[in-house]
């Protein structure tokens, strides 16, 4: 009977971790886009009891007899769905609508990944003008550098085809690409991200080298729509739904610790 109440509360601990990342998508259901999030499970160690069965005639049984100890949570695997577009007031506010991710310098020198696009034009210290994120981190161009302007260079001229190639109207009103283009990878593995908060990733060993659009051949660029942003793909029906067997899951593992406890209770209280 002990087995029943250490098994009861792995599945109790697990549910608890189910519920924390239903709380996470459901809390972060505006955030441009934010990526569902999924909690996975795998089943324990398996106790032997009977290696050989037999009937009550002493006849040998094809399967033997083994008692499961429990669940635990293998992984919290992230969705790359790809989040309704919605129109946007912003100048410079861009969706991606295909596998990529926008490149951003991070603060310390490293690139990170983002599905976020709420961007804006921030004066650098050179007086010129950066296109950098909501944080004040720099976006960077297919070529890995901070795509900046100089001092004379008026952004409200600047254009965007929906590939991320930026233009810009000169004085005589005519539109000349400016030879810079939005920067976007993808991942052999997107779910193998590293979260770094903040709607930022990083690359790791899971989720492969970083696969640069516009370099890579092999790759189906994705579209840059300039005037949207990507919304987050939490759908709230869903998670009321999976929070609802979650909670039915952690009401029977609690109990199952009860039917245990009162068995236990029982076998103290037996009299010779």
């Amino acid at each position: 009977m002990m087995r029943s109440l250490w098994t009861a509360a792995s599945g109790m601990k697990s549910q608890q971790t189910s519920l924390d990342t239903i709380s996470n998508n459901l809390a972060n259901i505006n955030t441009t886009g934010y990526k569902k999030e999924r909690t996975e499970f795998q089943s324990l160690l398996y106790q032997t009891i009977q290696e050989k069965t037999t009937d009550h005639e002493g006849n040998p049984k094809p399967i033997g007899a083994q008692v499961g100890l429990g669940v635990k949570v293998s992984a919290v695997s992230t969705e790359f769905e790809q989040g309704e577009l919605t129109a946007s007031t912003g100048d410079f506010d861009f969706a991606i609508q295909g596998n990529g991710f926008f490149m951003i310098e991070m603060p310390d020198g490293t690139t990170g990944y983002t599905r976020n696009g709420n961007f804006l034009m921030a004066i650098n210290p050179n007086g010129g003008t950066t296109l950098t994120t909501a944080d004040g981190y720099s976006v960077l161009d297919s070529n890995g550098k901070a795509i900046t302007f100089d001092a004379a260079t008026d952004t409200t001229r600047l254009s965007f085809d929906n590939y991320g190639n930026i233009f810009y109207k000169n004085a005589q009103g005519v539109i000349q690409p400016t030879g810079v283009r939005i920067g976007a990878a993808q991942f052999n593995n997107p779910s193998g991200l590293t979260k770094l908060g903040d709607s930022y990733f990083a690359e790791s060993a899971a989720s492969g080298n970083a696969r640069i659009e516009g370099q890579d051949a092999a790759l189906s660029v994705s579209v840059i729509k300039n005037g949207y942003l990507e919304a987050s793909s939490v759908q709230a029906v869903d998670e009321m739904v999976d929070m609802i067997v979650t909670q039915r899951a952690y009401e029977m593992n609690s109990k199952a610790i009860t039917a245990s406890d009162e068995m236990l209770q029982q076998a103290n209280n037996l009299r010779s």
